[in-house]
C-alpha cells in the first residue's frame, strides 16, 4: 500500500525540491504549446529556489505531494481580493502540477480537494486560477472538476514573452 503525504513547502529543502519538479514538469508539460526559451525563462524566473522563497514570503502557500516519500507533484495558492466580477476575497490558484507518470491516476482530484478544504475552512467561496489557452489537457482537467472560463488575459512576463491564459472560476 502507499502513503500519499501532503507536505506544506516551509523550508528551503522542500522549496528546492519543488525547483527541480517543476524544472522536469514544465519543459515535459509546456513542451508543445510554448517555446523552450520561454519555458526556461518561466522556470527560472518564477519557479526558481529564490523565486519560490520570495513568494511563500510574500502569502504563497506551497505544497508538495510525495508518493512513499518520493515527491511527484506540487500545488500552490494564495488569498486574494481584486476580484471585480464578485467583489470579494477569493483563493488563487497559482500551480497544479504532476509528474507525468502519475497524472490520471486521481492526485490532481486530491490536490482539488485539499485547496477546496482550505478554501472552506478560511471563508472563502471563490476559487481562481489561469490556465495557458492551448493546454487544452489541463482546461479539460479544471472544467471537469466545476471550473467554468470567466475572462481571457494576455499577461507580459517580461524577456519578450507573453502568457496567454483563460482565467477560471468555481463557487464553491
Amino acid at each position: 500500500m502507499q502513503t500519499l503525504e501532503y507536505i506544506a513547502c516551509t523550508t528551503d529543502e522542500h522549496l528546492r525540491s519543488v525547483a527541480l519538479l517543476a524544472d522536469q514538469i514544465w519543459h515535459e508539460c509546456y513542451r508543445k504549446i510554448i517555446s523552450a526559451e520561454q519555458i526556461d525563462y518561466m522556470v527560472n524566473n518564477f519557479q526558481s529556489l529564490e523565486s519560490l522563497r520570495e513568494q511563500v514570503k510574500n502569502g504563497t502557500e506551497y505544497y508538495m505531494i510525495a508518493i512513499d516519500g518520493l515527491p511527484v507533484g506540487y500545488y500552490a495558492f494564495e488569498r486574494r481580493s481584486d476580484d471585480k466580477l464578485y467583489g470579494k476575497e477569493y483563493l488563487f490558484v497559482s500551480k497544479i502540477y504532476l509528474l507525468a507518470d502519475i497524472r490520471h491516476k486521481g492526485f490532481a482530484s486530491l490536490m482539488f480537494k485539499q485547496i477546496h478544504k482550505y478554501a472552506r475552512k478560511n471563508g472563502l467561496e471563490l476559487i481562481k486560477l489561469h490556465v495557458n489557452r492551448n493546454n487544452e489537457h489541463a482546461i479539460s482537467v479544471y472544467k471537469h472538476k466545476g471550473m467554468r472560463i470567466i475572462n481571457e488575459l494576455d499577461t507580459d512576463i517580461g524577456g519578450g514573452f507573453v502568457c496567454e491564459d483563460y482565467v477560471l472560476g468555481k463557487m464553491i
